[in-house]
């Protein structure tokens, strides 16, 4: 099996992803190379702020350094040669260097689960899981506009089945209720009230 050493630039930690400002791309590595681990692959990773050492210690990567600096880092090596230099490879370039062709990268990545998660407190009205999520999904840099737009829509998603009952009872007593009428055109709506946002979430 091949191996895989990953040299970084200086982080305040082994993989850069905490603080209150992380770059999604290393969110997305670490992420890749958790799956490359689970796939088998030796995986090594080392941080130029953490272990100079293995920098100095190491000709491949004093050659790079001693040519580009330090915008020769990150630094991919897999089985002793130098794969990428200066950006971080994506789960394909990855899988296809070892041996792992076609691998996709998943859409669930931490940073949509963490919108996914959003949903489900407002859905549950929990208040410390909103306060939570809310906060993973501004440290692994989710746009505050992204996080307001997962909002939205599940409150328009929960909202729905009022919403619905309050336009059957309106039928059923041959009345229509102010805030029936009001927020008739709330849930995905068209011209006459059909509904055009299909099977799940309650608008029928």
């Amino acid at each position: 099996m091949k191996k895989i050493q990953v040299y970084d630039p200086p982080m305040c930690c082994s993989t850069g992803v905490c603080g209150p400002d992380v770059d999604p791309k290393l969110v997305q590595f670490a992420a890749d190379l958790k799956w490359l681990a689970e796939q088998g692959v030796p995986v090594e990773r080392f941080n130029l702020t953490q272990t100079p050492n293995v920098f100095a210690d190491t000709a491949l990567v004093q050659a790079a350094l001693a040519e580009k600096g330090e915008d020769a880092l990150p630094l991919v090596v897999v089985d002793g040669k130098v794969a990428a230099s200066g950006a971080y490879p994506t789960r394909v370039e990855l899988g296809a260097w070892l041996g792992l062709d076609g691998a996709p990268g998943s859409l669930l990545t931490p940073a949509v689960a963490e919108l996914v998660a959003i949903g489900a407190a407002i859905a549950a009205n929990c208040d410390p899981c909103l306060r939570y999520h809310v906060g993973q999904a501004g440290k692994l840099g989710v746009a505050p506009g992204d996080i307001a737009r997962a909002v939205e829509l599940a409150a328009r998603v929960k909202d729905a089945p009022h919403r619905n009952i309050m336009r059957l009872a309106a039928r059923l007593t041959q009345t229509e209720p102010a805030d029936a009428v009001a927020s008739s055109g709330a849930c995905f709506e068209g011209e006459a009230g059909q509904n055009k946002a299909g099977e799940g979430c309650g608008c029928s």
